[in-house]
This record gives structure tokens, sequence and C-alpha cells, in this order.
């Protein structure tokens, strides 16, 4: 038995109450900058409360949750923590927004084997920052040391967002009809999916063999700020093309890539068809390609450049287009959506 004078604690299995105290000590303020006049505490309470927007004749709640994925380990190997913050906010909130849903708070579950106060606090400033871009209320979480359970200096992240919409205003697929134009949305890149693949390509010695020091081919940046580029957040740029009208639906291109994402905004017997080529193409997808994975692989697994999709009454497309812009972001009018037998599909022109 270990000879400890005051016996066996805590500490000694691996987890540090004092580092967790000290953590939350650090990201308080941080959390305070991303209240809402609807919230009725601050963290620290059992559970967050917050109250709903007024002005709502009859307002819907809406809910999503999801991570990072394994883009997180490119951030452990080169010791950047406070990007994949702002990931995790928009994979959920992009996902949000489809429905025609404002974010409205975010809790946030960050898990690690032994608790780093800094490395914490990294993280937490990412997720305050895409909680800012997107108006939402880093309401509450959890940070949990679990000793045993990740590698020395791994750790997991995954959020839960909630949102409002009035229930009239809603984007339905029913909505989208034939002759509705597709506007793509652009990406910073591979936003949060398809790392699994995008690491084996780039970094695996029998492939790309980069690494994350290099430049990367064809721009003036690391291969770590690349793959570290931050997900866009559309959660302005869709409310500003909102409210011009004639937006019909949406599609966050996330997991599944352009051939699963935009058929979950469509309504039966219905598809799109897409031009490519409309998209200039980016850096880290030709990287990817040319270590020989397929057109159709890169389609299934990655955003292509394009991070959400807008379908768009025709009368409305260049209107939408200037919100986007006004908002920061740009859109490309790239296809049709189309009458089609069966399930809502994509075709590539």
């Amino acid at each position: 038995m270990a000879d400890t004078p005051e016996g066996l604690s805590y500490r000694d299995a691996g987890v540090d109450i004092d580092a967790g105290n000290e953590a939350v000590r650090r990201i308080k303020s941080l959390v305070a900058s991303t209240r809402r006049p609807e919230q009725l505490d601050d963290i620290g309470g059992f559970a967050g409360m917050i109250g709903l927007p007024s002005g709502m004749k009859s307002p819907v709640l809406v809910s999503c949750a999801d991570g990072v994925g394994t883009k997180l380990l490119v951030a452990i190997a080169a010791g950047v923590h406070d990007t994949v913050g702002v990931d995790l906010v928009a994979m959920n909130v992009n996902d949000l927004i489809c429905t025609g849903a404002r974010p409205l708070f975010l809790l946030d579950y960050i898990a690690t084997g032994a608790l780093q106060p800094g490395i914490v606090e990294s993280i937490v400033a990412g997720i305050v920052d895409g909680c800012r871009q997107s108006g939402c209320a880093l309401l509450g979480g959890e940070t949990a040391e679990l000793p045993g359970m990740y590698a020395q200096g791994h750790y997991d992240l995954a959020a839960f967002a909630v949102g409002v919409v009035d229930k009239d205003a809603r984007l339905d697929p029913k909505t989208v009809q034939p002759g509705d134009v597709a506007i793509g949305v652009r990406s910073a890149g591979l936003h949060s999916n398809g790392y699994s693949l995008a690491r084996k390509a780039l970094l695996d010695p029998e492939y790309g063999g980069l690494a994350l020091e290099d430049t990367f081919p064809g721009t003036d940046a690391s291969v770590a700020d690349v793959l570290l580029t931050p997900t866009r957040v559309y959660v302005k740029a869709l409310a500003a093309a909102l409210a011009r009208g004639g937006v019909h639906g949406a599609a966050h291109i996330t997991g599944g890539g352009l051939l699963e994402n935009p058929p979950r905004a469509l309504p039966e017997d219905t598809a799109v068809e897409l031009d490519l080529s409309k998209v200039p193409p980016l850096p880290v997808f030709e990287a990817i390609a040319a270590q020989g994975v397929s057109p159709e692989e890169m389609r299934r697994t990655f955003n292509g450049g394009v991070g959400m999709m807008l379908f768009v009454a025709p009368d409305a497309v260049q209107g939408t287009l200037s919100a986007l812009e006004g908002a920061g972001e740009s859109g490309v009018q790239m296809g049709r959506v189309v009458a089609a037998q069966g399930a809502p599909t994509v075709r590539f022109l």
C-alpha cells in the first residue's frame, strides 16, 4: 500500500479537483460575454435558465447535437486548441439554421484524461468566439476528467444547441419546388468532416507524407493552418437571406458531403442538378484528390467548397446573393431543382 500521510485521494486516482476549479475560474468571464437578454443566471449552478425571445406567435424549439471528430487529432498534434471550439459551435448551429431557426443557447462537453486549465481555456475561447458569431448564449456545459479513458494530452468535444423559430416561418422541404435555384455558399475548406480520410491522404507517409509544419501545396500557409481553418458560421448570412424572402430550403453540407446532404432539404419526387465547375476548387480538396481519391468519394465525404446550399425562388436569386455578400459570405448559383421519380437525388452536370 502506498505510504501517503493523508490516505488515498481523488488526485492519486487521476482527478485533480483544483485544476477543474481553476479551469472554471479562467472561463467564467469568457462565457459571460455570450449572455443573451433572455438569460436568467450565470454559470455555476446545476442548470442554465433562459427564456424564449418575445414577439413570436407560435415559437418552436429546435435542437441538435454534434462534435468535431478527428480534426481534434490535428489540433492536439499541432498544439493549437482555440479554433476547434469554433468548429464545435458551427457544426451545431449550421445544422440548426437549416430549419429557419435562430440559435438561442449552446451547452458544451469537454472530456479529457488529465485536465489542463490552459488548454480548456483555449478551447472555450474558441467556443465563445463561435457563440458570438452565431448570437447564442453559452448557457452551460461539463468538463469531465476521465483518467484512463483518453491517451495522454487527448480530449473530445461535443455540444448541444437549441434554437427557436416561429412555426409558420420554419423551412420545410415541402416548400422547395422544381425550378428553384441552388445557391452554394462557399466553405473555408474541409470544415469538420472527412478528417479520417484527409489525414490518411495528406499526412500518412504512404500517401501525401506532409508534416504539419510544411507549406501546404498551392498556398502560403502551413499544413496545420490549412487543416485547422475553422468551419464557417452561417447564422447571420442565412438570417439576412431569409429576411430578403424567397429562400425555400437550406442544407448544411456536412458528413455525407454533396451527395447526401442536399436531398435532406428536398421534397419527394425531386432532384437537384449541380454544376461543380461554378465553384473554384480549393487547394485542400485538390491535394486530397491527387492521392487517388475518386470524384465520387470526394463528393460523398467532403463539402467540395460549398458549406451551405440554399434553394431559392428564381426571382429571389440576386437578392439572396446580395444578402449573403452583405453578411460577409460568398454565394454562387450552381444548379437547379428539377422534377424526378422517387426519392430526392443529386445529379452532377
